[in-house]
């Protein structure tokens, strides 16, 4: 039972600096910047148990809003949870909660990328609401800047989720994680 509970802080830890390490990689993109945080959210929810998915998101959410430099481009603080991107990242813990729910050891790949996409839109719907709120525009212009530059890049991201998922899969049954 003491190394299970291990095993699964220690994922859940890793899986909270793989999304900060991630997430530095940005490019910016007017004002929500193009980043690999949502590959890593991807990941995480895909290979990990809700409960520990869902909680290195919040942890992820948490280290950012009380100012450490792990929301992209090295920002932090709860002002970039309450601006224009915080829609983006307050749909990330849907997207761990709702992908690590329809994914497991036996998922195909299609599920597994079905899962994905669909926690994807929840980190859009989120996000779009927010610029809506925060940049004070409309459906249309929010959709123009925060979804559609980001369709192919967020799909091949997510593909590659889904790729690397089988062999990561097996990596973590060798470990007992599963169990």
């Amino acid at each position: 039972m003491r190394h299970s509970k291990t095993v699964s802080l220690t994922l859940t830890a890793v899986a909270t600096t793989l999304i900060t390490i991630l997430a530095q990689i940005t490019i910016p993109f007017g004002s929500v910047p193009f980043s690999l945080q949502t590959l890593a959210i991807g990941l995480v929810a895909t290979l990990l148990k809700p409960k520990q998915a869902t909680t290195a998101t919040l942890l992820y959410l948490i280290l950012g809003a009380i100012g450490l430099p792990v929301f992209a481009g090295g920002t932090g603080g709860l002002p970039v949870l309450v601006g224009p991107t915080g829609g983006f990242l307050l749909g990330m813990v849907g997207f761990s909660l709702i992908t690590s729910l329809l994914t497991n050891t036996k998922a195909s790949l299609s599920k597994i990328l079905l899962a994905n996409i669909l926690g994807d839109v929840i980190v859009f719907a989120f996000g779009i609401l927010g610029l809506m709120l925060f940049l004070k525009v409309n459906l249309t212009d929010a959709l123009k800047v925060g979804l559609l530059p980001f369709i192919l890049p967020e799909f091949f991201k997510l593909v590659l989720v889904t790729i690397i998922s089988k062999p990561l899969f097996n990596l973590l049954k060798r470990q007992n994680y599963y169990k």
